[in-house]
């Protein structure tokens, strides 16, 4: 295992699973999350929490960031930059804009402070059990020193080439799993319809050419009405509005990830927004009026 010392700022689903498998590889130097309620459990299991984002950038040479949007990750970078030394490499796991990626790594690359945008896919699963998928944008020479530590955290890591790529594979990742919650949602309510044995419908449909991640780890669940937050409607909302942005610079127009973001709007009017994406079932599910 490297001596790399590692230090990690963002405790939510995605970090939480990161930082514990970074202590258990022995690499995890500092953590902080900007809300102490969820840090407090991760102290209680005996990782190393500190005060400050400045504490993290003295007790790491690679830091990773594990935040919501562009504001924070812009926000939080600030308040790390007097902190931050030439040699500093910032692994950005979070999703945002690609371009506001290429910005922070030519600002950074400046004082000799490498930047990777390096967004994840694989739900609060693939975070706990370090399994996720990486796509990482930015110096290759950075890449290869930060990999070994990020083995700890990632199955399946691939550098896409300069900053900004990897921001721009997970916009790929992102409408393509738009797709795929309207595709599993709206079947799945079609076989509730039909008085098919959806357990069945499941396993059966699971082995053949429609079969997917999602309708594997998601299927059972929202047939009981259950909607644990693995990915929550209004992260996967905010990260289709990149798309859309992102889409727009080339004059197209995304419109899956628009109808996506209209039926999202409605689930988090009616309260449900910090449910898993799955919870689309429940609108797919008013299709049917004659079955309610």
């Amino acid at each position: 295992m490297t001596h790399t010392k590692a230090g990690i700022i963002g405790l939510g689903a995605m970090g939480a699973g990161m930082a514990r498998n970074l202590h258990a590889a022995g690499a995890l130097a500092a953590a902080w999350n900007r809300g102490p309620e969820r840090a407090a459990p991760l102290a209680a299991e005996g990782l190393p929490l500190v005060d400050s984002p400045a504490e993290v950038a003295t007790q790491s040479d690679v830091i990773l960031l594990s935040l919501s949007a562009d504001p924070d990750v812009t926000e939080v970078v600030e308040r790390l930059r007097p902190a931050l030394r030439a040699g500093h490499i910032l692994v950005d796991t979070s999703t945002i804009d690609a371009d506001t990626a290429r910005r922070l790594a030519v600002d950074l690359a400046r004082r000799g402070i490498a930047y990777l945008d390096a967004p994840v896919s694989g739900g609060s699963e693939g975070a706990a059990n370090a399994t996720l998928a990486m796509m990482i944008g930015g110096d290759p020479d950075a890449f290869a020193r930060a990999r070994p530590l990020l083995e700890s955290v990632a199955a399946h890591i691939v550098h896409m080439g300069a900053s900004g790529n990897g921001q721009a594979t997970k916009a790929v990742n992102q409408i393509m799993a738009a797709g795929i919650n309207q595709a599993v949602t709206e079947a799945l309510a079609f076989a509730t319809a039909e008085g098919l044995d959806t357990d069945k419908v499941i396993d059966i449909v699971s082995q053949g050419a429609a079969g997917n991640w999602f309708l594997r780890h998601r299927g059972q669940r929202m047939i009981q009405g259950d909607y644990p937050p693995g990915f929550r409607v209004r992260l996967h909302d905010k990260d289709l509005a990149i798309c859309e942005r992102m889409a727009e610079r080339h004059g197209a127009h995304l419109h899956l990830a628009g109808m996506t973001r209209v039926h999202y709007a409605r689930l988090i009017e009616q309260g449900f927004g910090d449910e898993d994406i799955s919870a689309l079932f429940r609108f797919k599910k008013q299709l049917y009026p004659n079955d309610e």
